[in-house]
């Protein structure tokens, strides 16, 4: 009798912030599930995604993170960073999948199968608890830069184009970890 496919979820974490690098997450879940409700991360508080995330830790198969920095975003744009992060995750695990979920449309150039899953993140248990894992681990890189820009408010805003966010630019400019290639469009 054969056991069931090994199947690893990946979601993104970071896209369209102005700050910091493009976070992805892989997991791969055990055979008989995971003993808590996943969704995608967007829909859970921070306490939730936390206790969530550490349960994840404890009870999957595999996790792995991969990360583009701001550099690679401005390098070569943050689609093909996107890929690039998801990518390294994927390759960072420890055990090969034998199949790759992906959130969104499109797929990192892995030598897996792959299959893209429109809001995935919502629907398949493993690519939701990539999304929690992306953004919990994306949220620790926040918080570091919050301490030391407060006057950013990267704990509310997450880097992302806030008013208050944007009007910190404009009176106090840019600090070394927002995006060239997004700070340029705005």
């Amino acid at each position: 009798m054969k056991s069931r496919k090994i199947i690893a979820g990946v979601d993104e974490v970071g896209r369209g912030s102005l700050i910091g690098s493009v976070y992805s997450a892989a997991v791969i879940l055990p055979d008989h599930g995971f003993s808590l409700k996943l969704k995608d991360s967007k829909k859970l508080t921070c306490k939730s995604r936390i206790k969530i995330a550490n349960s994840l830790i404890k009870e999957s198969v595999c996790i792995s993170i991969g990360i583009a920095t701001k550099d690679e975003i401005d390098s070569i744009n943050i689609h093909h960073a996107t890929l690039l992060s998801m990518r390294r995750a994927v390759y960072n695990l420890v055990i090969e999948p034998e199949l790759v979920l992906i959130d969104g449309l499109y797929k990192p150039q892995v030598e897996i199968d792959c299959e893209c899953i429109v809001k995935g993140d919502d629907t398949v248990e493993e690519i939701s608890a990539a999304s929690i894992i992306a953004k919990v681990a994306r949220d620790s890189e926040m918080d570091f830069l919050h301490d030391k820009f407060k006057m950013y408010n990267f704990k509310k805003n997450n880097g992302y184009g806030t008013r208050q966010h944007l009007e910190a630019i404009e009176s106090l400019g840019k600090t070394i970890y927002h995006r060239e290639s997004f700070i340029k469009q705005i």
